[in-house]
């Protein structure tokens, strides 16, 4: 492996040795490129065997895919995952692949058709454009640039104008609407400045409810400059690598909640001056987002910690009754947090539309009367229904 630096800047060296790396990697099998992963081998019997041979990343996000799911895979590469999600998203599903590499795109493309008829339907497509720029579409581009060559500056603003109205009226991928993005060991690839942007455009592209499932390669350690200038290392997915906690935080950033790391590999993939580098899974969901309005209700916390913390600050306490407002009820009994919480409604409604602004910034404890009503007084002449078919005492 070279050590040399090259005399380019940063950005440049980045991206031309990714692009030069994987268009490589397209034609011919490179064994260094990331780990070995194990997937369904149900799904790889309709994949042709060049796209399985040159499939390069380090983990499977495709079970967090659902059936009838719209599906984007950034950095589709060859199709492998793109395949894969066909056929988990099954005929009333749609997939759609990203990547902006020639090679790769050339062997997802040719090979689309025969895991059509393999599996019996054509439910997937391959997009040319960078996965930090979900807007704009390179195929238009080029065709633009085709029709109107870039030969002086003022051609270059024209093609300035021409991206941006591109992205605005025909987008690559548009708002909302995916319900599931996948990647697999491709973010640690785009370059840092480009990061914030990468994940507001994942953010952007989904729908409400809608969830992320990135497998990806991380650090344990900030990867010192040195390393992060040497193009075999940066290219191998190994000194773009994010640091492990601040790959977590660039969901929370984003606007993302109930973020988990579902898969953690125990064993390191390389060790590099001693620093580890390992693959992980995170999933993370979009919905938090809108207004806080008062109803009266209430969450108790199940256990078993002592108390947790929700991504905008809520705290938990458990057994107790903490006043949340109605996204967050409703928001706390949906995915990943099913189960966690017992939810208490007001014994009398409170109407969304005559609903009150909540402040959300604390975690009031509710008093019981706030959901039973102030003038509450009922006195049951037996006990309540519901104790297993079996007398409560």
């Amino acid at each position: 492996m070279s050590n040399a630096r090259l005399p380019t800047t940063h950005e440049g060296f980045v991206e031309d040795a990714v692009r030069e790396r994987y268009g490589a990697g397209a034609k011919a099998v490179e064994p260094a490129l990331c780990c070995p992963v194990k997937y369904d081998p149900t799904y790889l019997a309709a994949i042709p065997d060049e796209v399985i041979e040159r499939d390069y990343g380090c983990g499977d996000p495709t079970p967090f895919v659902r059936a009838g799911d719209t599906v984007l895979d950034l950095g589709a590469g060859g199709g492998k995952v793109c395949f894969i999600a066909a056929q988990v998203a099954g005929p009333t599903g749609r997939v759609i692949g990203v990547d902006c590499n020639p090679e790769m795109l050339a062997l997802a493309r040719r090979n689309r058709p025969e895991v059509a008829r393999r599996v019996g339907y054509d439910n997937v497509e391959f997009r040319n454009g960078l996965i930090q720029d979900l807007r704009l579409d390179f195929d238009r581009l080029e065709a633009e640039l085709a029709a109107h060559p870039v030969t002086s500056v003022a051609d270059w603003h024209r093609l300035r104008s021409v991206e941006d109205r591109l992205r605005r009226q025909h987008p690559l991928i548009a708002d909302a609407s995916v319900d599931c993005v996948v990647s697999n060991c491709v973010l640690n690839l785009v370059r840092p400045e480009d990061r914030r942007q990468l994940f507001a455009e994942i953010f952007r592209v989904l729908k409400r409810h809608g969830r992320a499932a990135i497998s990806d390669i991380v650090a344990d350690e900030t990867v010192p400059e040195d390393m992060r200038r040497n193009p075999d290392l940066w290219s191998g997915c190994v000194s773009g690598a994010f640091r492990e906690d601040e790959f977590l935080k660039a969901f929370e950033s984003a606007g993302f909640h109930g973020i988990e790391l579902v898969k953690r590999e125990r064993t390191p993939w390389r060790v590099v001056e001693g620093i580890e580098f390992r693959s992980v899974t995170v999933l993370a969901h979009k919905g938090k987002q809108g207004a806080c309005l008062e109803r009266n209700q209430a969450l108790v916390y199940r256990g078993p910690f002592k108390s947790v913390e929700d991504d905008d600050g809520h705290r938990f306490v458990r057994g107790e009754r903490i006043a949340v407002c109605d996204k967050t009820f409703h928001l706390m009994q949906r995915e990943p947090y099913v189960g966690a919480f017992e939810p208490i409604e007001p014994l009398e409604e409170v109407p969304l539309d005559g609903a009150k602004p909540f402040d959300c910034k604390g975690s009031p404890h509710r008093h019981p009367r706030d959901t039973k009503g102030q003038d509450y007084d009922e006195t049951t002449d037996r006990a309540a229904d519901g104790c297993d078919e079996r007398p409560c005492c």
